[in-house]
């Protein structure tokens, strides 16, 4: 490997570790008790090279956000995924049934995550506006859904109240409510989510 190469993937492992690092940081003490000091202790690295990496606290988490819903660090937006065109492409009930297996998958990573930035949110206008933003992304994802679903089959409703029936019954929160607060498997999870989609969505 040449020497470009090899100061590549030492800077990309430094980062990762300093991602994880902060990972493991907000879930257990919370945005604002996490300096970015303590990241960088718990990296091993020095806090210059923190700032020096991303600049801010609120970068870090909005990178480590980026990269717990993404699965990898790869720039491949959502709706660039293998996995969404296969669900596009299927017919209405296997659609929402891989839509919700792949929400689970995102859930899984992301939602302690998610709690982080929901609860900082209430607190700092700078992550109640990533926070916005996650929801957005979200919507805007789900729309695309909605309407391939609309272009399948008879909906009970129109295409953007599918998305916002989507976006509510698919929301990381519900998932964190059922699954981390009230001890259901994720496939409990998932069962339900696909039964209440197709209920609410499809016409019989």
């Amino acid at each position: 490997m040449a020497k470009n190469g090899v100061r590549a993937a030492k800077a990309a492992a430094t980062r990762a570790r300093m991602l994880a690092a902060a990972r493991s940081l907000f879930v257990a003490r919370g945005y604002t008790a996490t300096t970015m000091r303590s990241i960088a202790d718990e990296a091993g690295v020095a806090v210059q090279t923190m700032y020096f990496t991303f600049a801010t606290k609120r970068a870090v988490l909005s990178e480590l956000l980026d990269a717990e819903v993404a699965g990898d660090t790869a720039p491949v937006a959502t709706l660039e995924r293998p996995w969404v065109a296969e669900a596009l492409a299927a017919p209405p009930t296997e659609l929402i049934e891989l839509l919700v297996t792949g929400t689970a998958r995102i859930h899984a990573r992301v939602v302690p995550v998610l709690e982080v930035v929901r609860s900082a949110a209430a607190v700092d206008p700078d992550i109640a506006g990533l926070w916005r933003t996650n929801i957005a992304q979200r919507h805007t994802v789900l729309t695309v859904f909605a309407g391939a679903l609309a272009a399948k089959a008879a909906l009970r409703a129109n295409p953007a109240r599918a998305a916002e029936t989507m976006l509510a019954t698919l929301a990381p929160e519900c998932y964190h409510l059922l699954v981390h607060e009230r001890g259901w498997s994720r496939d409990d999870w998932e069962r339900w989510a696909a039964d209440s989609l197709v209920r609410q969505l499809l016409v019989d």
